[in-house]
């Protein structure tokens, strides 16, 4: 009995003292205590905050008040606290201001943030960790006005919402210089060791504070369905903010910064690990109609990959929601979105840092110019200059290295890329032609994140892709590269086809890459790799920008580089010579490749020549110290800028004459077609010319390889076309009938070069000269037979001026002109000549009788000729 009263005395007075403790955090200036006595929330504020070990500064004394609170205590008076307050919401008046203290304590704010000798940010966690363990608290946290405060600005939101100073920690350089100058100062004396150092202990640092957030946005999404609606809300908002960062040019000042973004897109990543196994077996539960089942995320002006606005509303309203999506696919969009407008944009802002290192480091490099000024009155102004840039490039190494540490931290790439690969094959299901799986209308801005992402990961962190990801990166590339009717933004292609370009740069031990090795093993890569770079070969030509021209050709490059890599792969020879049976598509792609080494020689070749000629100026030292300051400066910027220009035309140019090698080795039909034979003869004459001919000494340039030049490798490559097509009758006729650039003598001294070098060999070289002998008594023929005296203006080509072999009449225009011309026209352009009409080849109208009339012609003339001769 007496220990049954003594339960119940007990019960009741723990009761009283959690009811006072309620009174005291509410109104504590109704209990007076000691002068300098924290009362109310601050003094369970600072029991919270002393929960964490970690949180307290050096070298300081443990409380050991007896009127204070141990941490072994605080969860039981939590739970008993709430439970005593629950009814009616009281909590909230009671703990709302101790939740508002402690995450608005004065170590969120502090300049040194993560990286501060006081971490009282780690006081901050054990305490709400603590708060939240209690569902009731949890859910009462959602429900205070400074959850998701309804007047705060992209900009404010971090700061005054109650997640927002803890969400914003984090390393970045702008956000928080002091961890530049603590770990970064004087980049460039630090040892790679002593920065790998920094970088482990920074992003220990912030995978601790990243884990400790999500296990406190999982508590309060755990607390109720109250509390995960206010959740997903809280993420929404942030969204729905930050709409502007998504823009090119986005003021930094007016947007949320890249820290808090970064940490929000950690927690959401974390929970969508769930759904994500191995064999995607959850995919199902995304909803595919999210969009126009849920208002959760705006999509505003957002681009629909394809459709146009008025097809995605008319589609919404087609598809209207049975019920609300479920939380999988809130959190599924949610980290979509987040990445879009966070993540990804400080991603490319710290690719947009590269840019800037590069630009000023071009300025270092032309304010040294050639010394010239030293010992000049000019030299204390250069000098001063030259220090001001070097300042400047070391804060953005400094900043360079703090976006290092946080965006490569090795978890939050791993969880980044499950979720890639996910949303890949996700996205690749709404892309089935055959309608197996719902197809939605897609922003475009999902897969243009994807493409970003894995151009980002493959580029960084290879390695990341050994345990998984691989066949997923592989199927995400082939099935949008060919999906034309899928995607129509060119743009996005050509990032795609650049995400296959990194993914076979070597690594480590990885000799060809992420997907090197898959690209000649895998099913899917035999059958449509070499169907795929073909058709985008083809495909790039017209992209609409006004960059076209010159975008056409790094999307080449890259595709040449790929093919290089596969080449030796039957199966991929296999696939081009089926690719081959498609003569006019495959015709089409050769012309295209023809006119790109024309382009690319041309400019490349002409650019050496200039360089050779400044070289040899300056090389005249007496005549160059004459020159006055400014020219002299002239011809430096001059020679930079050739030397840049140079180079990228060389490399483009060489990996475009190895893939016509290559292609000529395997299959010459295509290449002996009317269209196309004469102007790769012409093509091929004139660079030998340009290697070989009496101009070649303008080719000598120092230092070629700075330049990317090697004119022994070019006169092999371009030889070895000769060699591959040497046994082509059709080949051998137009390399006689081109007038401006084939001579005996010059294949004479080719080969001589290329024997005296170790080009090529002598048995090549023997074909090379009986090659030459036939094109000799082709040539002859030609010259007799083209002795036709005056020819009738109706039976010449318009445009070529030589007899029309297989006249036929444009629709439109109504010109007549050679089958062969136009053929050879439309390749490159689908309009009429004359009167830019649009054109096809089938359109044109063959025109027998005039045809009748030209062999009459030639017939008569040729008898004639015969009769004169005898």
């Amino acid at each position: 009995m007496d220990m049954q009263n003594a339960d119940d005395k007990l019960k009741k007075m723990k009761e009283l003292i959690i009811s006072y403790a309620g009174l005291i955090l509410q109104e504590p200036e109704r209990f007076p205590q000691p002068p300098r006595q924290d009362l109310g929330p601050s003094e369970l504020i600072k029991t919270l905050l002393s929960l964490s070990t970690l949180s307290t500064p050096l070298f300081s004394s443990p409380t050991t008040s007896p009127t204070t609170l141990l941490p072994t205590e605080i969860e039981q008076f939590l739970f008993d606290l709430a439970r005593g307050f629950e009814p009616d919401n009281e909590i909230d008046a009671i703990l709302g201001p101790v939740v508002r203290g402690l995450l608005s304590h004065e170590s969120l704010f502090r300049t040194d943030g993560l990286a501060g000798a006081d971490a009282g940010w780690r006081g901050v966690i054990g305490g709400l960790e603590a708060l939240v363990s209690v569902k009731s608290i949890a859910a009462m946290i959602t429900r205070l006005d400074e959850w998701i405060p309804m007047d705060a600005t992209a900009r404010t939101f971090e700061s005054v919402s109650l997640m927002g100073p803890l969400c914003r920690l984090g390393l970045f350089g702008r956000e928080w210089p002091a961890i530049s100058k603590s770990y970064f100062t004087e980049p460039e004396k630090r040892s790679r060791e002593d920065i790998d150092s920094s970088f482990a202990t920074l992003r220990g640092t912030l995978k601790s504070l990243q884990s400790s957030l999500f296990k406190i946005f999982d508590a309060l999404v755990r607390a109720g369905p109250a509390s995960r609606e206010a959740v997903l809300q809280y993420f929404a908002r942030v969204i729905r903010l930050n709409g502007k960062r998504a823009g090119m040019q986005v003021d930094p000042d007016t947007v949320a910064s890249d820290s808090f973004m970064l940490n929000l897109q950690s927690v959401l990543l974390r929970f969508s690990e769930p759904f994500m196994d191995v064999n995607f077996s959850k995919i199902d539960r995304i909803d595919p109609y999210f969009y126009a089942h849920s208002k959760r995320i705006e999509l505003g002006e957002e681009t629909r990959i394809s459709a146009t606005s008025e097809e995605a509303t008319r589609w919404a309203k087609q598809n209207k929601p049975t019920e609300a999506p479920k939380f999988v696919s809130n959190i599924f969009f949610l980290t979509i979105a987040m990445a879009h407008y966070g993540y990804l944009k400080t991603i490319d802002t710290f690719n947009n840092t590269h840019k800037e290192m590069d630009d000023v480091r071009r300025h270092l490099e032309y304010l040294q110019g050639d010394g010239s000024w030293m010992g000049s009155p000019l030299q204390a102004h250069v000098e001063a200059a030259i220090k001001h840039v070097k300042v400047e490039e070391a804060k953005i190494r400094m900043q360079q290295l703090t976006f290092e540490a946080g965006l490569m931290e090795p978890e939050l790439l791993n969880r980044s890329i499950n979720f890639t690969n996910f949303l890949s094959a996700w996205l690749i299901r709404q892309a089935d032609p055959q309608r197996k799986h719902p197809n939605p209308i897609v922003e475009q801005y999902i897969v243009e994140d994807i493409v970003d992402y894995f151009h980002f990961a493959v580029q960084t962190s290879p390695d990341k892709f050994e345990l998984t990801g691989k066949t997923e990166l592989l199927l995400f590339i082939l099935t949008f590269l060919t999906s034309t009717w899928f995607i129509k933004n060119p743009f996005l292609k050509s990032k795609i086809n650049d995400v296959l370009f990194m993914s076979i740069w070597g690594y480590g031990r990885e000799r060809l890459g992420v997907l090197g090795d898959l690209l000649n093993t895998h099913p899917m890569a035999l059958k449509h790799l070499m169907p795929a770079l073909m058709h985008f070969y083809t495909e790039v030509e017209q992209t609409g920008a006004s960059s076209q021209f010159y975008d056409k050709f790094n999307a080449r490059r890259n595709i040449a580089y790929v093919l290089k890599i596969v080449w030796n792969n039957p199966a991929h020879r296999t696939a081009l010579n089926e690719e081959a049976k498609n003569v006019d598509k495959f015709v089409k792609f050769i012309n295209l490749m023809i006119n790109d080494v024309t382009y690319l020689m041309d400019e490349s070749l002409g650019e050496m020549a200039q360089i050779h000629n400044i070289q040899v100026e300056m090389d005249d030292q007496a005549a160059w110290d004459q020159q006055t300051n400014q020219y002299r400066q002239e011809r430096e910027g001059t020679l930079r800028s050739l030397e840049r220009h140079a180079s990228g035309y060389t490399t483009l140019g060489r990996s475009t004459v190895e893939l016509l090698k290559v292609f000529t080795a395997e299959t010459k039909a295509p290449f002996m077609m009317p269209e196309i034979v004469d102007r790769l003869a012409a093509m091929l004459d004139y660079n030998l010319q340009v290697l070989c001919g009496p101009k070649c000494q303008d080719l000598k340039v120092k230092d070629p390889e700075k330049l990317k030049f090697n004119p022994k490798e070019l006169l092999g490559n371009i030889l070895q076309v000769f060699l591959n097509l040497s046994d082509q009758e059709k080949f051998v006729q137009a390399v006689a009938g081109d007038g401006r650039s084939y001579t005996k003598e010059l294949f004479d001294r080719a080969a001589d070069i290329a024997l005296r070098r170790g080009i090529k060999t002598q048995t090549e070289i023997d074909v090379l000269r009986a090659f030459v002998v036939r094109v000799e008594e082709a040539k002859a023929s030609l010259q007799a037979e083209e002795d036709l005296g005056e020819v009738p203006d109706k039976f010449l080509d318009p445009l070529m001026f030589t007899v029309m072999k297989d006249p036929v009449m444009l629709p439109s225009s109504r010109t007549i002109l050679d089958r062969s011309t136009i053929k050879s026209h439309l390749l490159s352009d689908s309009k009429d000549p004359f009167n830019r009409a649009p054109l096809a080849i089938e359109e044109v109208i063959p025109q027998p009788e005039l045809k009748a009339q030209i062999d009459t012609f030639l017939q008569e003339r040729r008898a004639k000729m015969q009769v004169d001769t005898n």
